[in-house]
């Protein structure tokens, strides 16, 4: 037995509960050491009434315990770090060295990640690299296995830890790589590998900038990576959804032509897929609508997720401070 609560570090109180975060102990060091706790025994009436109803209110909640070191400056982390990001995004977007910049380092491995996720789940085995996805003529069955694994051991975890959410995405993605690799035509699946640059370039993008509210007990929060997520989601979506956003109205903007000798992704769906300008852009700007629409979804979910740690450890911090004005303290 820890002298400190395995949630906040506080001094040990002789109670069951943590009277600074409000975590049962007991919960508290199964949830570190297994992930999970085993289902509370149910307490004698007399024992219930002798602890603070604040207290077993907060308590009732300790299955998930609050996992910031400041829940006040995470809620105003969560406030304005996805707007200043996109903001600083597009000031950057608006100048040409700056442009230049953030399509080289920040947007170009998104875009070719774009490719090669949509090779994957085509059955292809890709390789991204700096400026060019390497796909194979055919099929191949590594990356299959490969994304199947995984997508699988996504749903296992999510199951032994009750995620439902997570246990659902799992299932529905191992459904599109089925649809993907066993029912889509070589042809179809190449069109949508090309179209996948700039279009899965951008959702992957998106997924970046909403990993900020998710992970707070992984080290997504702990190792700050969830900062470099968002500033990369943030260059990559803005970058790649500029060029489409501005094509709408002049269609210069259309990365139509050759690069390295090459013909470009628009050049390739206009001349060898045959799609129109026009669809080439509205595919691309109604993805990116959709993107920005899940964005704010998840935006207003992390404040109220956040809001309610804050109001919640407000809350535990009285009823400590209440606890020791009655013993004295």
């Amino acid at each position: 037995m820890t002298t400190t609560c395995p949630w906040c570090s506080a001094p040990r109180d002789t109670g069951p509960t943590c009277p600074r975060c409000g975590a049962d102990y007991a919960k508290a060091e199964a949830i570190k050491a297994h992930g999970r706790a085993a289902p509370a025994a149910i307490e004698p009436q007399a024992q219930a009434a002798s602890v603070d109803s604040n207290t077993l209110i907060y308590a009732d909640h300790a299955d998930e315990p609050h996992t910031v070191s400041d829940p006040e400056l995470e809620w105003k982390f969560c406030v304005a770090a996805i707007p200043a990001a996109l903001l600083c995004a597009l000031l950057f977007n608006a100048s040409g060295l700056g442009a230049s910049l953030q399509r080289i380092f920040l947007t170009m491995p998104v875009h070719e990640f774009g490719h090669a996720v949509t090779a994957w789940f085509c059955g292809y085995t890709a390789i991204p690299t700096l400026w060019k996805t390497l796909v194979p003529e055919t099929r191949g069955f590594i990356a299959p296995l490969a994304l199947a694994g995984a997508l699988a051991y996504l749903m296992w975890r999510a199951r032994e830890t009750n995620h439902k959410p997570l246990l659902y995405a799992g299932g529905v993605l191992l459904l599109l790589q089925a649809i993907g690799t066993f029912f889509l035509k070589p042809d179809t699946a190449r069109m949508l590998i090309t179209f996948g640059g700039d279009a899965v370039g951008m959702i992957l993008a998106t997924l970046l900038m909403a990993s900020f509210y998710f992970g707070k007990n992984t080290q997504l929060y702990k190792g700050s990576l969830r900062w470099g997520f968002l500033v990369i989601g943030a260059a990559a979506f803005v970058d790649m959804y500029a060029t489409w956003w501005k094509a709408r109205t002049d269609q210069s903007a259309i990365p139509y032509g050759t690069t390295g000798g090459m013909a470009t992704d628009s050049m390739t769906l206009v001349d060898v897929y045959r799609w129109s300008f026009d669809t080439l852009v509205s595919r691309h700007v109604t993805l990116g609508l959709v993107c920005l629409a899940l964005l704010a979804a998840v935006y207003v979910w992390g404040l109220r997720q956040a809001k309610a740690e804050l109001d919640a450890r407000r809350k535990a911090d009285k009823a400590a401070a209440w606890a020791n004005r009655k013993r004295g303290v």
